[in-house]
């Protein structure tokens, strides 16, 4: 679900949207936008940007702490493979785009459809702009524990979307050693990865 942002919500002393052209509406949006912008120096620029809308998401880490693990999962992202990635495949925390829900609801049901996991209560640590030089996207991100007893299916992701999503349960030890060594390189896990290791939430004996 992307987003119609109009021009009153850009409308502030320094900035003016002049025009916003759409150059393609495939399966998200790709806008370029035309403005103006006086900088800090009190001169007046116009430049122009491209934007890509494909409205908000949320991502999660669930972590036991008992057992001293996090579930990840393993898909195929063809912008990776075609840009060093061998295999194209990516371990990443579970996340999905908001398409209508609020952020809570969205990452419940993203969590059971990828993970197979029916989460007791979750909690949202930040918002954060993943790629603001050319994405409009803002990720909420969450945590949560998880125990066996809430595991209700074997996950995988929406079999009409054709998802063919892996589960994986690491250690937590693993999960680090993984992105420390480079295997885990996607943005959003990284940051839930080094947010549990700073905050503790998978303690040591």
């Amino acid at each position: 679900m992307t987003h119609e942002i109009s021009n009153e919500q850009h409308m502030n002393e320094k900035i003016r949207i002049l025009r916003t052209e759409i150059l393609s509406d495939d399966w998200y949006v790709l806008k370029k936008i035309v403005y103006e912008i006086r900088t800090g120096n009190n001169q007046l620029l116009q430049q122009s940007r491209e934007a890509y809308d494909r409205g908000n998401g949320a991502t999660i880490l669930l972590y036991n702490a008992v057992k001293r693990t996090v579930i990840l999962t393993r898909q195929f992202r063809a912008p990776t493979f075609i840009n060093g990635n061998p295999d194209g495949r990516l371990i990443e925390a579970p996340a999905g785009l908001l398409d209508g829900d609020d952020p809570d609801t969205c990452i419940r049901k993203e969590t059971e459809e990828e993970t197979g996991y029916r989460l007791k209560e979750v909690r949202k640590i930040c918002e954060l702009y993943m790629s603001p030089g050319a994405v409009t996207e803002l990720l909420h991100f969450y945590v949560a524990a998880y125990d066996d007893e809430q595991k209700i299916s074997d996950g995988g992701g929406n079999k009409d979307e054709d998802e063919d999503i892996e589960v994986l349960e690491l250690r937590f030890e693993e999960a680090i050693r993984m992105m420390d060594a480079g295997e885990i390189r996607d943005a959003k896990t990284v940051i839930l990865l080094q947010y549990a290791r700073l905050n503790n939430l998978v303690e040591k004996d």
